[in-house]
């Protein structure tokens, strides 16, 4: 049976990165030369949206028409600091960015219903399919989310630990799996299945990470190694890695992995609306790139949304 192949894109403001408290929303102009490409090559992207994007017409207007087309899916991405209730965690949230798994859970709850009921009143379609801000997913977040319907979540990054989240997923599962909600590391029997994105180690981890722990791992002398010889692959382009992208795929296709999931913020795809792609030129290139993944992929991986891969795993399930 072939791999899935799952295109995710958080689809989120303008350089998110710079901590700015002014949000703007040009890059969802972008989105239909990435979704043009994407059905060029039969592939179903599922965008995860953010609120602040919400309120771009061009975002709705998009969004829309892949939902009326049913080329693609739309998600939900949750960054606390843009959505509402708004209760700063802190004194400058925006700059500071705080997970949502560091509010207390009422807020949380709050949040996630304020985005799903959002987003279902622009697209008119159930928000099932969710990645979490940042990355971090804990507990209390996991449980809000199968409280209000989620059916799939994307926030695990096997082998990869957010030090300032506290959040280490190095001991996670890398294939599907639901999620136990007493301990979202381990399989279990909720709704909620856990599509982790698909992250594998390097050959150089070891002394690596040995050495990146020796510096620290957010010193310069640990980001500058880590850059030079990362501990992890990520499926995720960064304008200098097509061949670990080729070669991901081509590991998945040969070893029978259920999945291979890719990922990009929908920024990445406007010049200089992230840190990677600051030219025309750049962008160019990252496309140059995702064709070449996308010509791959369109033999031997079969192309599906979040929610379709959760439907397949379902149907596939042994019934009691």
């Amino acid at each position: 049976m072939n791999p899935a192949f799952i295109i995710t894109i958080d689809v989120e403001a303008d350089d998110a990165w710079r901590g700015s408290a002014d949000v703007t929303t040009e890059n969802a102009a972008y989105l239909p030369r990435f979704q043009a490409l994407c059905e060029k090559y039969g592939l179903r992207p599922t965008y995860l949206v953010e609120w602040a994007m919400t309120s771009s017409p061009s975002m709705r207007e998009f969004g829309q028409s892949v939902v009326a087309d049913n080329t693609a899916e739309i998600g939900m991405h949750l960054h606390a600091w843009t959505t509402p209730p708004f209760r700063p965690l802190t004194e400058a949230d925006h700059r500071l960015r705080p997970y949502l798994a560091d509010f207390p859970p009422d807020d949380v709850a709050e949040k996630v219903a304020a985005i799903t009921g959002r987003l279902e009143d622009l697209f008119q379609v159930p928000i099932v399919s969710h990645r979490a801000g940042r990355w971090v997913l804990d507990e209390v977040y996991a449980r809000v989310l199968v409280e209000r319907g989620y059916l799939v979540d994307c926030s695990v990054t096997p082998h990869v630990s957010w030090p300032g989240a506290k959040r280490d997923y190095t001991r996670f599962p890398s294939q599907p799996y639901f999620v136990d909600l007493a301990d979202i590391g381990r399989p279990g029997d909720s709704p909620l299945l856990e599509v982790p994105m698909t992250v594998v180690p390097t050959a150089r981890a070891g002394w690596v990470g040995r050495a990146s722990r020796a510096v620290g791992r957010t010193s310069l002398a640990g980001r500058a190694l880590n850059r030079l010889s990362p501990e992890v692959t990520w499926l995720r382009p960064n304008g200098r890695n097509r061949r670990d992208l080729l070669g991901l795929t081509r590991t998945a296709r040969e070893a029978g992995w259920p999945h291979v999931e890719f990922m990009i913020h929908s920024s990445e795809l406007m010049p200089g609306g992230s840190p990677y792609f600051r030219s025309r030129r750049s962008v160019e290139g990252l496309y140059a790139d995702l064709e070449a993944l996308f010509a791959y992929v369109a033999t031997g991986f079969c192309p599906v949304t979040l929610a379709e891969f959760h439907a397949g795993i379902s149907r596939a399930a042994p019934r009691s």
